[in-house]
């Protein structure tokens, strides 16, 4: 069952909204719909629930999570 949800947005929100439902060829509101159910659907992270559950020594892992995981991969390669 769907259910309608009236928006009003400001123009810097909805003129790329209408440029991209132009060039797709598609009604800004099928653009909207697209875009919000995969927002909600990218909110059902697996991996959520473990989020704060370790407690670590690293204070800037949340900021430095991408250099810590590169990092960690160049040193697996290097050993190798």
């Amino acid at each position: 069952m769907g259910h309608t949800l009236v928006l009003e947005v400001p123009e810097e929100v909805f003129e790329p909204l209408a440029r991209t439902a132009d060039q797709s060829g598609k009604s800004p509101e099928e653009i909207a719909d697209g875009l919000l159910v995969a927002a909600v659907q990218s909110s059902d992270d697996p991996v959520e629930k473990f989020i704060g559950a370790l407690s670590t020594r690293v204070g800037d892992w949340a900021d430095q999570h991408d250099e810590y995981l590169g990092a960690g991969l160049l040193n697996g390669v290097r050993t190798e």
